[in-house]
């Protein structure tokens, strides 16, 4: 099967995921997604490894409500050591499911990053990566210079929706004490 692994704090899960993994399993041909609650990213906060637990239950409950939805809430990463690295993730996933095909889901602001990831090459050789749009970012010069590094390196670009919301500013939303719902998955 082609796996589309989209990882991330999801910290709210919100109707931008929700367009993404839509997209992903109706207009891409992917199987499954599988969503990736990662407990600390090595490039954010130590305070968000304390909260992946409810993270990962908020996204199940979040899932469960778009029953159409082909998307599994994997906890992988949560019974990972850390430092959670996605090499190392992606590594698990194939240990675990060797005969399914994994390609990683992220966002352009990321591929901007790509160079500072932890064996990015091997994530980009191995793997893939299929990159949708954020605002402000320039997806193609991003993918352009990681291409002059190797040419191998598989990068799709998708044209899946861009909603203007982030879980940044949901979250600043919510200490403010704004009703947010609209936006939450």
């Amino acid at each position: 099967m082609k796996i589309a692994v989209y990882s991330g704090s999801f910290d709210p899960l919100h109707i931008g995921h929700l367009a993404i993994m839509e997209y992903l399993t109706q207009k891409e041909d992917f199987d499954w997604v599988y969503l990736v609650v990662t407990p600390q990213s090595p490039f954010k906060d130590a305070e968000k490894a304390r909260t992946g637990a409810k993270r990962f239950r908020a996204a199940r409950r979040a899932v469960r409500r778009h029953p159409g939805l082909k998307v599994k809430v994997d906890r992988i990463e949560l019974r990972m050591p850390p430092p959670h690295y996605t090499i190392r993730t992606l590594d698990a996933l194939r240990q675990r499911e060797p005969d399914n095909e994994f390609t990683l889901v992220i966002g352009a602001d990321n591929l901007d990053l790509m160079h500072k990831w932890k064996e990015h090459a091997r994530i980009l050789t191995e793997y893939g990566v299929l990159v949708y749009p954020r605002e402000g970012c320039d997806t193609q010069a991003a993918r352009a210079a990681l291409l002059e590094e190797d040419p191998r390196y598989k990068i799709r670009i998708i044209d899946a929706p861009m909603v203007e919301i982030s879980s940044t500013e949901i979250r600043e939303a919510l200490k403010r004490g704004e009703n947010m719902d609209k936006w939450l998955m």
